[in-house]
């Protein structure tokens, strides 16, 4: 089945908000939201959590007071200062500890236990849309690229169980470990930018990602109308690169009103802005 990863160079481009609306559109999909470090996707769609998991991603020391004689070659050999004292032993700050094994591998008493590290929770649930496949990691946590990886692999079972046609992602913004988890091996990626400076240097940075991993492009210009030179400059980088321009959408206070609304404005209104919002999802589905 395709898989298409919506994704933007920044956060704040309207990129989630555009994923609930062409899931909205889509028919017979799978949904996923991939930015595990801050998913957003939930709150459009109210998912019914129909499975709930544990993650778990690497893993952490812990120092046994009981059997620690207080020798110090913990504290002497860890290098990222996890290892600290306290009422009479020594501790190890779970923020700090990168999870080496140094403590572990020297400590004369055996004294340090070395757990797979609980990173977060991962959910399979329904929305009004269709199965949608989602996870948060706890703050701090690690391995988001990971995650994702995890989260594809389940979208992918998901869509077979279901016999569904299409994978629908909400990618992480940026291009770290995350949006690279993201890309390998899917269909299209549907890059969300804005009419600024920055917007198109941002863009340039996660295209230039895509084309790395020879994973078609396709661009949406959001809030086109806020800097017309901007939004032309965009459309000549996309035509001198060859890249799809699949669709160019005004800033419209409707959209804001849906959000309120915990809705997707396709579902709240029949306006320009909606139509606009629809054709781009037409124009993704010819791309792909």
């Amino acid at each position: 089945m395709p898989e298409v990863v919506v994704i933007s160079g920044k956060g704040g481009t309207g990129k989630t908000s555009l994923t609930g609306a062409f899931a909205h559109l889509a028919q017979d999909l799978i949904i996923c939201d991939l930015d595990v470090d801050a998913p957003d996707l939930h709150i459009l769609l109210s998912p019914a959590k129909r499975s709930t998991h544990d993650f778990y991603s690497g893993n952490e020391a812990l120092i046994d007071g009981s059997r620690c004689k207080m020798c110090g070659t913990c504290l002497e050999m860890c290098r990222y200062n996890a290892v600290r004292t306290g009422h009479d032993q020594y501790l190890v700050d779970p923020m700090r500890c990168e999870g080496c094994r140094v403590c572990v591998d020297f400590c004369p008493e055996q004294a340090i236990a070395f757990p797979a590290r609980h990173c977060g929770q991962w959910f399979v649930s329904s929305t009004r849309f269709g199965t949608m496949v989602h996870a948060r990691l706890f703050p701090g946590a690690e391995n988001s690229g990971r995650l994702v990886t995890l989260l594809r692999n389940r979208a992918r079972e998901a869509s077979k169980e279901e016999d569904s046609s299409l994978i629908l992602s909400d990618g992480a913004p940026g291009i770290g470990c995350p949006v690279i988890s993201s890309l390998s091996g899917t269909d299209l990626a549907a890059i969300v930018t804005e009419p600024t400076l920055s917007g198109l240097h941002d863009l340039k940075r996660v295209a230039d990602l895509c084309t790395h991993f020879r994973v078609k492009v396709a661009v949406i210009i959001n809030k086109c109308n806020l800097n017309p030179e901007q939004a032309s400059g965009i459309q000549d980088y996309c035509r001198d690169k060859g890249f799809y321009l699949a669709g160019s959408i005004p800033h419209d206070p409707e959209v804001t009103m849906s959000m309120v609304d915990k809705k997707v404005i396709t579902e709240t209104a029949d306006s320009r802005i909606a139509k606009t919002v629809r054709n781009t999802w037409e124009n993704i589905l010819s791309i792909l």
